[in-house]
């Protein structure tokens, strides 16, 4: 009895898993197989045939591509702003602290509320981006511009936990370090390659890992910026699955594009731990 005793402390965790979790994850594979009525409820098994049309959809491909690279501008993004931001405030100034606040609040800001005001800002008439460059561009109507600025604020948005994590990542490098590389002659940009990322690498990767689930799952800014348009420009994977489960009523062709997703990402994720072993030092 005493070795089982420890296993009832997880029963509650499991339950929560199992409601949230693990339920709702087979009840995505289950209708994945079947085709369903307008209130989701499965109604003829098909097995593949979900599956089979998405692989033969030139609209699935399209949302793959499109949501590759928004991921890529997303992920180098939010890093390389997350990691200046980082690098810019990791020296004592007066106002660090003010520097520090702005950098990080973006982390405390609702997707759908800076969605509103990006929109705002990006209006091709009253917008502040065309009066301060003089431009006349109806950027999110534009399937050449609207995209990138989807992505643009994702990025921003998801830049602010990326400076605490590199913040709190530099407070764990031994300054002495950089003292020794001063007087050895080395140069700003030498520290910075040689001893800052190294010591960084295990931040690097799990702001990652992170940042690459998150943009796949982003959701939110789509919806309010440009509903996946104009054309399909922006329609992201997550948010086809929206409009297919809630706009066209094909629940199981959504519960089969979800599986897709989920194997993506955990074939990304498990590549990344794969490279880890071999590019990060503790």
């Amino acid at each position: 009895m005493k070795k089982l005793s420890p296993y009832f402390f997880l029963i509650p965790s499991l339950l929560i898993f199992s409601v949230f979790l693990f339920y709702p994850f087979f009840k995505t594979i289950y209708l994945s197989l079947y085709k369903t009525d307008q209130m989701g409820l499965p109604k003829k098994f098909v097995g593949m045939e979900n599956y089979r049309k998405l692989l033969t959809s030139t609209s699935f491909y399209n949302s793959l591509l499109v949501t590759l690279i928004f991921v890529l501008i997303v992920v180098i993004g939010s890093m390389s702003l997350g990691l200046i931001g980082a690098v810019l405030c990791n020296k004592a100034f007066p106002g660090i602290r003010v520097f520090s606040t702005a950098y990080a609040l973006p982390m405390a800001i609702a997707s759908s509320s800076a969605a509103m005001i990006f929109k705002i800002m990006l209006h091709p008439s009253v917008g502040i981006v065309n009066k301060l460059l003089g431009l006349s561009i109806n950027w999110i109507s534009d399937p050449r511009y609207a995209l990138i600025c989807v992505a643009v604020l994702t990025a921003w948005l998801n830049s602010g936990i990326n400076f605490l994590y590199f913040s709190a990542g530099l407070s764990n490098i031994d300054e002495t370090i950089y003292e020794r590389a001063s007087v050895d002659g080395a140069n700003e940009w030498q520290k910075f390659y040689r001893l800052t990322l190294p010591g960084l690498s295990p931040i690097l990767f799990y702001t990652l890992v992170v940042n690459i689930i998150q943009a796949f799952q982003s959701f939110g800014q789509v919806k309010i910026l440009t509903q996946g348009g104009p054309g399909e420009s922006t329609n992201l994977i997550v948010y086809s699955i929206y409009r297919d489960a809630f706009f066209n009523f094909k629940f199981g062709n959504a519960a089969a594009q979800s599986i897709i997703l989920f194997l993506i990402i955990m074939c990304l994720t498990l590549v990344m731990f794969k490279i880890e072993k071999k590019g990060v030092k503790y």
